[in-house]
């Protein structure tokens, strides 16, 4: 891709972002808790690896392995990474640009990689968004292999957050634009329509995005509306009755199990912050600009390590991964 249209496609991309913050600072949800500082669980200066903007490299989303190796979307240059724990960087693949350049993609007008999970076999699961039927899906990397895509998903969606249940072997997807969690399996295959539930939709920009698979239940969370919802999966493997955790989590993207019960840490793009998400749904605020966030879009929990991405969508300076320290 050539450094003019590289540029165009940032800038469609901060475009974007600028109606996120304005959906993110405009409370969507009646009886939302307000955010209060307290205890900050979070210790020690942050570490930054920062990455190239003009070269597309915005980090959308993020997996961890065992041994604290990072692997990331970066969502402008359709591609995925590995970020070493020196903080080098490795492309692993680069997926095709679609036929119109990505302008039909909904929503946001470029193509993207999006959500990503790890297997313990080291395989990469992750999901591609072009409004295009060639390529709209879920993708898959083998140590050493090339990028296919498994399973298509609607053109017409933006399939967002991907989660991976390792005991069932199923991939669960959030669709922000179509309101739906999507379920196919790692072989890949037609995907089917999981749950379609109202507390998914968007209210005009972005709905259902974050996932995760925690305590036999698909976590998810609501861009639009600033909520965390809870579906439990069912012994026959069917969605649950969806039940709002958290409300008032404005522009929340995705989310993290910090290991004590249901408490999490959300990041809260338009805002620029990091919030700690009590199970009872109180929050505070825990990380801010001053400590690097630059439109966090990610975040990822590994011991006693948090990850943080920001892609500086709107910022337009300093994309980075940010580690720290979470006290036990």
């Amino acid at each position: 891709m050539s450094s003019n249209k590289k540029l165009l496609n940032l800038s469609a991309a901060s475009a974007v972002l600028v109606a996120a913050a304005a959906a993110a600072l405009n409370p969507a949800a009646s009886g939302a808790v307000s955010a209060s500082t307290g205890a900050a669980p979070l210790s020690g200066p942050p570490v930054s690896v920062h990455f190239d903007l003009a070269k597309g490299q915005t980090p959308e989303n993020i997996a961890l392995a065992p041994g604290g190796d990072a692997y990331i979307t970066f969502a402008a240059g359709r591609q995925v990474a590995k970020v070493s724990r020196d903080g080098t960087t490795r492309i692993l693949a680069t997926l095709p640009k679609p036929a119109d350049g990505g302008m039909h993609t909904p929503v946001l007008g470029f193509a993207l990689t999006v959500g990503i999970v790890r297997a313990h076999d080291g395989t990469l699961y992750f999901l591609y968004a072009t409004g295009t039927a060639d390529l709209t899906g879920v993708w898959r990397l083998r140590p050493g292999g090339e990028p296919e895509r498994i399973a298509a998903l609607p053109a017409n969606g933006l399939p967002n957050g991907l989660a991976l249940d390792a005991r069932t072997r199923m991939l669960y997807v959030t669709d922000s634009v179509l309101g739906t969690v999507w379920r196919v399996r790692t072989t890949g295959g037609t995907p089917t329509s999981w749950s379609t539930a109202p507390e998914l939709a968007s209210t005009g920009f972005l709905g259902a995005n974050g996932l995760k698979i925690h305590k036999g239940a698909v976590w998810a969370t609501n861009l639009d509306k600033g909520t965390i919802l809870h579906i439990p999966i069912r012994p026959d493997g069917r969605a649950g009755r969806v039940r709002t955790e958290a409300t008032g989590l404005q522009g929340i993207d995705d989310f993290a199990f910090t290991g004590r019960g249901d408490q999490l840490l959300a990041t809260l793009n338009g805002t620029n912050q990091v919030a700690l998400v009590q199970p009872d749904g109180r929050h505070s605020i825990v990380l801010t600009p001053a400590d690097g966030l630059q439109n966090p879009t990610s975040i990822a929990v590994r011991g006693d390590t948090v990850h943080v991405t920001s892609a500086a969508y709107l910022t337009g300076k300093d994309p980075n991964l940010l580690r720290v320290h979470l006290k036990r």
